[in-house]
């Protein structure tokens, strides 16, 4: 087999056309490992929706080599440029043949397919057009019988149309985001696959086993059969990269003992969707108070062209723009190196050149502003920002979201740094973090949620709500942070402090200090 190698670049327009087609290239010791369940059923024909370079006609056609096995290669693809890569790569015209070329979601083929493997494209949600996200919400309803949150992306609807086509006892291997099991639209996704098809096993990977590796994703293997549902699964973990116990693990339908390189349990069908599949399973279910029972969470504000709102003290100076239309703010997560965001933090980032302050007119007409500031939203207009994307659901166009600083920041997207930061400065947060604002807002009680939520056993419960993305990113979004569960251990360590007192009944849960209490869930 010729081994074929991905290049892919970190910056640039090659990078932004990857993101646009979604090409991923699959690696070949996952494309035989998926190839090796399809096929282990009686099937002599395999189908790719999205074929791209051939990795897994390659895989099959060795493996059909090895067993003297006739298998006939099927699929589907869109861009006749990337098949073209397939030639390259050592495939054949005759292996080809029976690709068509066209919209494997909506111009299907005919279904009764036994065999169904791919990597289909990850393309997100914001890149798709209207018109197209209006047919994928159509098929959603007439799959499942609701629509998908429009946060689903492409990959999510080559997994719906490959179960539809896929015919009784047939087996399905899909490589795919883990945000296909971990999104805002997965639970009513896979409340729907696990009462329809037999889930046979999920392999998850460890950030340095990723097939992927330099792509901010975190991929996961589906394996399933159009059988009725089983109450329990396979749940893997590839600890090393290209190894082959998954191969050989997955070639004996699951029944050897997986070596060094593979963990493997048998989990709860429940439990697992419930959690979330490719997160790590909860032994003990959480039934006590939740982030949300003290503070309610949202966004970080969203400029919609941070290099014309978010400014240096040095650039407000010059523009002459009044200090009432100006909001010392934050944006970016590494300028907070700390747990804290302080007065000296800000000062020692104007120093280094870096913006501080967030311009933010209200939305009075624009002859009623200040001369600077009419004439800085002047060259604002010049440049086009009212016809940006966001810029222009806001009327009008310039006027500002409004936040009220929050006690509490939180990271939204964190690769092994993901935290809460105590706000001592009054920042407005950007999008690059989250606003966390307590019920109770005297000091005695942020004070208390603040040692509940810097306590390293709140922070490692990040991973029950986050999504998981290459690198062991994790990325947390505001209703999944309210739900972020508070151990009631943290609690009852705080106790002989004098600062935290565990009611009998953990959902009516007090943190008091001497006889006031002083954090209570709402």
């Amino acid at each position: 087999m010729n081994v074929v190698h991905q290049h892919v670049p970190r910056t640039g327009p090659a990078r932004e056309s990857l993101r646009e087609k979604g090409q991923f290239w699959t690696p070949e010791w996952i494309a035989d490992a998926m190839v090796a369940y399809v096929l282990t059923g009686e099937t002599d024909t395999i189908f790719d929706p999205a074929v791209g370079a051939g990795t897994f006609f390659r895989s099959a056609k060795a493996l059909a080599a090895k067993s003297n096995r006739p298998i006939r290669l099927s699929g589907a693809e869109l861009d006749p440029d990337t098949l073209r890569q397939a030639r390259i790569h050592g495939l054949a015209a005759d292996d080809l043949r029976h690709v068509e070329i066209n919209d494997f979601v909506l111009q299907p083929p005919r279904g009764g397919l036994k065999a169904i493997v791919a990597n289909p494209p990850y393309i997100r949600h914001h890149r798709i057009s209207g018109a197209v996200k209006a047919q994928l919400r159509a098929l959603g309803t007439q799959l499942i019988g609701r629509p998908l949150d429009g946060r689903a992306g492409l990959h999510v609807y080559f997994l719906l149309r490959a179960l539809q086509l896929l015919s009784p006892n047939g087996r399905l291997a899909f490589i795919v985001p883990a945000d296909t099991c971990e999104g805002v639209f997965a639970p009513p996704l896979w409340r729907w696959i696990a009462s329809n098809y037999r889930l046979d096993a999920v392999v998850t990977f460890a950030p340095e086993a990723s097939p992927f590796p330099g792509v901010d994703t975190n991929p996961v293997i589906i394996l399933l059969r159009n059988l009725p549902p089983s109450d329990s699964f396979h749940w893997a973990k590839c600890m090393t990269p290209g190894t082959g116990d998954l191969q050989e693990w997955i070639r004996s339908d699951f029944e050897t003992e997986p070596g060094h390189d593979l963990v493997v349990f048998r989990r709860d069908l429940h439990e697992g969707v419930a959690t979330g599949l490719t997160r790590a399973p909860v032994l003990v279910p959480h039934d006590g108070p939740t982030l949300g029972d003290f503070a309610a969470v949202q966004r970080g504000i969203a400029t919609g062209a941070n290099d014309f709102f978010f400014l240096t003290h040095q650039q407000a100076a010059a523009l002459h723009l009044p200090e009432e239309f100006l909001v010392p703010a934050i944006g970016r997560t590494r300028d907070v190196p700390g747990d804290t965001v302080t007065a000296a933090l800000l000062r020692q980032l104007d120093s280094q050149g870096r913006p501080t302050l967030l311009f933010c007119p209200d939305g009075r007409p624009l002859q009623d502003f200040p001369q600077p500031v009419r004439a800085y939203l002047q060259t604002g207009a010049e440049r086009g920002l009212s016809k940006k994307t966001l810029i222009a659901t806001r009327n009008p166009w310039y006027k500002m979201e409004f936040r009220t600083p929050p006690p509490f920041l939180f990271t939204y997207l964190g690769r092994r740094n993901t935290r809460f930061i105590r706000n001592l400065a009054g920042v407005v947060p950007l999008t690059g973090f989250l606003c966390v604002y307590p019920h109770l807002t005297d000091q005695p009680s942020i004070e208390a949620l603040w040692q509940v939520l810097r306590h390293q056993d709140t922070v490692a419960n990040l991973t029950l709500v986050g999504k998981s993305y290459g690198g062991g990113a994790l990325k947390v979004e505001p209703r999944a942070l309210e739900r972020l569960p508070i151990p009631s251990s943290v609690l009852a360590e705080m106790e002989p402090a004098g600062i935290a007192r565990p009611a009998t009944d953990i959902r009516q849960l007090e943190l008091g200090f001497g006889k006031r209490a002083i954090l209570t869930p709402r």
